[in-house]
């Protein structure tokens, strides 16, 4: 199968990663964040919804890959790691009264005398039960457990050449989807069949670039609905005359570009109009800003300074580190853009920056995914960046 990666850059990220260990303390890390894991080992399924995991020892050159046995084949041929490094559980473990999957994962440890040793456990991963953690603690009464939740992503958030090739090509695919969209909202069209062609781009992907499926569904929200950023589609049929929402990323090799566009169908009116302004306006000085050495606490300020110009008071997150990643989330879950944040920016991270305004009974979204640059940012899709209108 392809690799996305020459193995010299899988064993660099393993390098920066064991260097963080080595700062932490940290002797061998379980990691369960599948995107942590494929950004290791290259492993690509979606099995994530059973245990799994990578265990990275720093003595050792290659990480190990333990799973369910199904998918031991497909880390052998997704993976840059020896097949003496992929190691799996049966179907019998799966859901059971009497025995968990992390008995086996326990008694690996055992077996590599780690069982006494400081292990990193990823505690705000998704993907490590509460019942998970307990099992595998109490295989190991000697070992110390300290939690690493974001060491990984901490190493993500510097992109390598390749990585923004890729984003730039989700980027297109994610101009695609927007045009989609956006062309089938229409006058008596129901919201699901809008969202059957956003998904039909996104996966299709823009010429030459294949798609793939994003880790957050497309967020499609009309009239009083758009006052709420999470909602998705129904089956109801547009008026004509709504504000509507687009929420999507496009996605190449699971990296995603998310973007974010309202569109008015007709003429919007001056409170519509007024926030369209105040998001666009803020939107461009945030960007603005956006150079190394500035911290996401800083391009917050200069948002909130910028909306407060035009009435509005807003101090919620405004952005995150994306990248690479799995559902349920694009995010890194590593820094934010938002008030008080030090995270100090550096070329090659990348961010998605989708600064909103919701009123009672209608918003507006308008967002960029950006990648620093030496001398300020560039942002990846192309596309207007204002309060689109659209005749029903």
């Amino acid at each position: 199968m392809e690799q996305l990666f020459n193995t010299s850059e899988y064993h660099e990220r393993l390098r920066q990663v064991k260097l963080q260990m080595e700062e932490q303390g940290v002797d061998v890390m379980l990691v369960t964040n599948p995107s942590n894991m494929n950004y290791l080992s290259g492993y690509d399924a979606y099995s994530f919804y059973v245990t799994q995991a990578l265990i990275i020892i720093k003595e050792k050159d290659q990480p190990f890959w333990v799973g369910r046995r199904q998918d031991a084949n497909g880390a052998k041929l997704t993976t840059w790691i020896d097949d003496e490094h992929i190691y799996y559980y049966t179907d019998d473990y799966l859901h059971s009264d009497t025995k968990h999957p992390m008995d086996v994962i326990a008694q690996l440890f055992k077996k590599w005398k780690q069982d006494q040793r400081r292990i990193g456990v990823e505690m705000g991963s998704y993907f490590l039960s509460a019942m998970s953690y307990e099992t595998f603690r109490s295989w190991l009464p000697d070992a110390t457990f300290a939690d690493m939740t974001r060491l990984i992503g901490n190493v993500r958030m510097i992109k390598s050449n390749q990585e923004l090739h890729y984003m730039r090509n989700a980027a297109s695919n994610a101009e695609k989807a927007m045009h989609a969209g956006i062309d089938a909202i229409k006058k008596g069209v129901p919201e699901n069949e809008v969202a059957a062609d956003i998904y039909y781009a996104q996966i299709s992907g823009a010429e030459g670039i294949d798609g793939d499926y994003p880790s957050i569904a497309p967020l499609l929200l009309s009239g009083v609905k758009s006052s709420s950023p999470h909602l998705t589609w129904s089956g109801e049929v547009f008026n004509g005359d709504e504000i509507v929402t687009i929420e999507l990323a496009g996605v190449h090799k699971r990296y995603h570009s998310p973007l974010a566009r309202t569109i008015k169908l007709g003429q919007p009116s001056a409170k519509e109009k007024r926030l369209g302004d105040a998001v666009t306006d803020s939107l461009n000085q945030t960007l603005n800003a956006v150079e190394p050495g500035v911290t996401c606490g800083e391009l917050a300020l200069v948002w909130s300074d910028a909306i407060r110009k035009h009435g509005f008071e807003k101090y919620d997150r405004l952005g995150y580190s994306v990248g690479f990643s799995y559902p349920p989330n694009w995010g890194e879950h590593t820094a934010s853009i938002r008030q008080y944040n030090q995270t100090e920016l550096e070329p090659n991270m990348t961010f998605h920056l989708i600064p909103g305004l919701w009123e009672e009974d209608c918003g507006v979204e308008i967002s960029e995914t950006f990648v620093v640059t030496e001398n300020g940012c560039e942002t990846l899709a192309n596309f207007q960046r204002e309060l689109l209108t659209k005749e029903p």
